[in-house]
């Protein structure tokens, strides 16, 4: 979600709905209950000299209807006619040879959620806010290093809050299978979207109207809940927000089949590195961090790009370099339909490596990192076309766009391909929830591999 007073994509999705349900209701027999209180508010979209968009009381032209449409890459209401999950129904497509994978290496397993979280606070602050503001109140070279934002520096936002709850999500449905020996991608489906209904209260919102009928607990459980820190709204992506709340009303589940919307922002890929752990199959790993993000995002370019993200990290932390985890990721990607954006979007990011030394110019033409191809994109480049996570981290966030996100991404790829050791000791240091990220990984590994041991069970309880 954009900050600052400019108008993100997501914004203007949200402006977008509500107008398309005010003809709705224009054309609508008269509700059953008239309505206690009406109030009017008249506001105005504007744009600025630079191409920005903001609400204004005070109009001076009348507003152009095609300024309420996003970014080129965005798809308008209503979503399309529900596209079938993908494996079974391509055609088969020529990919390079995968990568010889290893065992998961724990020092890269930290680094990437680790980085993800560094990430996601080198970008918060700057987030939306445009390149010239960002060099005059930083230097000539852009963000260097932490500034504050909310209550201090080293501050998460909600890409790293729900990045842990897919974790939490993925642990209690393998706790479960261990228990009981049965699961499917229903069960697992399930597990994750309750699991982002427990984020959903740490964000407000009653716990009676997060649960959804699927939970009656009298209160939210597991360890995540008692983190004081992750009660904090950090600017939530609308789409997420208002999915996971239609969930808590309606108990209504996003699949590939049965869409909620046709979003395709980034909120989808930010959170589903935790993915990668699932299993050895990268087929499972994709189709994993998929059906994560599709419980939000109906576009297949905001579930696609959450698939390619946890085969990448699948494949760096059991010991592949980038290029091979691209390839990696390509041999899944091209087997979905829908694919086609997400691809186009990888090969842009792996040709604008090869010019040189990153710029926020360069990253600009990947777009500004508020959809789910385009993020993945730039958090691809940066990777690329630097030679330590570091510098890769900075250049992810140094453009005018969803920095948080696109350095969350990026993080997860560079810490999983470096490793924990690469990643700058004072950012680490300064990182918001460093040990409760620290402890989600070491749980992760006891559950999912046989690096991990730790005493893991009682902070994912059962139902």
């Amino acid at each position: 979600m954009a900050g600052d007073h400019w108008l993100s994509d997501n914004d203007l999705g949200v402006l977008s709905r509500l107008l398309e349900r005010q003809r709705q209701l224009n054309d609508a027999p008269p509700p059953l209950r008239e309505p206690d209180e009406v109030m009017r508010v008249e506001l105005y979209l504007a744009t600025d000299r630079k191409g920005r968009r903001y609400l204004t009381r005070q109009p001076t032209v009348d507003a152009d209807p095609e300024t309420l449409r996003p970014a080129k890459a965005w798809t308008p209401y209503p979503p399309p006619p529900p596209l079938p999950p993908g494996p079974e129904t391509t055609q088969p497509v020529r990919v390079a040879a995968p990568a010889a994978l290893g065992p998961v290496s724990r020092e890269k397993w930290r680094g990437s959620l680790l980085a993800g979280a560094v990430g996601d606070a080198l970008g918060a602050p700057i987030e939306s806010k445009p390149m010239d503001r960002i060099r005059q109140a930083t230097g000539p070279e852009g963000l260097t290093d932490y500034i504050a934002d909310y209550d201090g520096v080293g501050r998460i936002t909600d890409d790293t809050q729900m990045t842990l709850f897919t974790l939490d999500g993925l642990i209690r449905e393998r706790h479960r299978r261990l228990v009981t020996g049965q699961g499917d991608m229903s069960t697992m489906r399930l597990s994750l979207q309750l699991a982002y209904q427990r984020w959903l209260h740490t964000q407000g919102v009653p716990w009676e109207k997060a649960r959804g009928p699927r939970d009656t607990t009298a209160e939210p459980d597991g360890w995540l809940m008692g983190i004081k820190d992750l009660f904090r709204r950090r600017a939530p992506g609308a789409t997420c927000f208002f999915a996971l709340k239609g969930y808590g009303a309606t108990g209504e589940i996003g699949t590939f089949t049965h869409t909620l919307n046709n979003s395709k922002g980034c909120g989808g890929v930010m959170r589903a590195a935790p993915a990668a752990l699932w299993s050895d199959d990268p087929a499972e790993v994709f189709e994993v961090g998929a059906a994560a993000a599709a419980l939000t995002h109906s576009h297949p370019s905001g579930y696609l790009s959450a698939g390619a993200l946890a085969v990448l990290v699948h494949h760096l932390v059991r010991g592949a370099d980038l290029h091979q985890a691209l390839d990696g990721a390509r041999t899944q990607l091209v087997r979905w339909n829908g694919h086609e954006e997400q691809s186009g979007a990888l090969d842009a990011a792996v040709a604008l490596a090869g010019r040189g030394k990153p710029t926020p110019e360069l990253v600009a033409q990947l777009g500004r990192g508020g959809v789910g191809e385009g993020a993945l994109a730039i958090a691809v480049y940066a990777a690329l076309a630097t030679d330590n996570p570091n510098a890769a981290l900075l250049a992810s966030v140094n453009h005018d766009g969803d920095s948080d996100s696109t350095g969350s991404i990026c993080g997860n790829i560079v810490g999983a391909w470096y490793g924990e050791g690469a990643i700058r000791p004072d950012w680490l240091e300064k990182l918001q929830l460093r040990t409760v990220v620290e402890t989600a990984a070491e749980d992760a590994l006891a559950v999912f591999t046989d690096v991990g041991d730790t005493d893991w069970r009682h902070r994912y309880p059962l139902p």
